[in-house]
């Protein structure tokens, strides 16, 4: 098995979504080649603020030790905001499997500052299927941008000191 199979698994997911009328994103974990678990956006499904796709695939997963977490690949059909990426790193998880980050920009350049090895697949199917969504539903992705100022990407301070007072 390899990255597009694993890929092919979180695509389902995304379409999951998009049958319960949410946002079309799926993510899977995978560990040594095995899923451990699966999820997709529930932001207008269970009215969250905060059920993203990656979000969802690891509060599925349970409580894992950290090795555990260290042997886990996170495949994502779209590139993911700073909130899951706060969570990879938080969880140790060494992988991420990126389907497409042309449609939006998450905050990969926090996963690979905090060494987190990233794979983009540039993936058609999970272009297509978020395009299809936001054209048939402008409002709904515009209203869920419009809530973090219009972009996922890391609001970045170079060379700020820290003044603990």
């Amino acid at each position: 098995m390899n990255d597009a199979y694993f890929l092919k698994l979180a695509i389902d997911e995304a379409k999951k979504s998009l049958d319960e009328s949410g946002i079309p994103i799926g993510a899977v974990l995978v560990k040594e080649g095995t899923v451990i678990s699966r999820g997709h956006n529930r932001l207008i499904q269970n009215d969250s603020v905060i059920l993203h796709a990656e979000m969802d695939a690891i509060e599925n997963a349970g409580r894992l030790s950290y090795e555990d977490y260290r042997k886990c690949t996170l495949y994502t059909t779209l590139s993911p905001c700073p909130m899951c990426c706060g969570a990879i790193i938080l969880y140790n998880i060494s992988r991420v499997v990126i389907g497409e980050n042309t449609t939006l920009m998450g905050a990969e350049s926090l996963l690979v500052d905090n060494d987190v090895e990233i794979t983009v697949l540039d993936d058609s199917e999970c272009k297509d299927l978020f395009d299809k969504f936001t054209k048939k539903h402008p409002e709904i992705w515009q209203k869920e941008l419009d809530k973090v100022g219009n972009t996922t990407e890391i609001k970045k301070v170079d060379n700020c000191p820290i003044d603990n007072g």
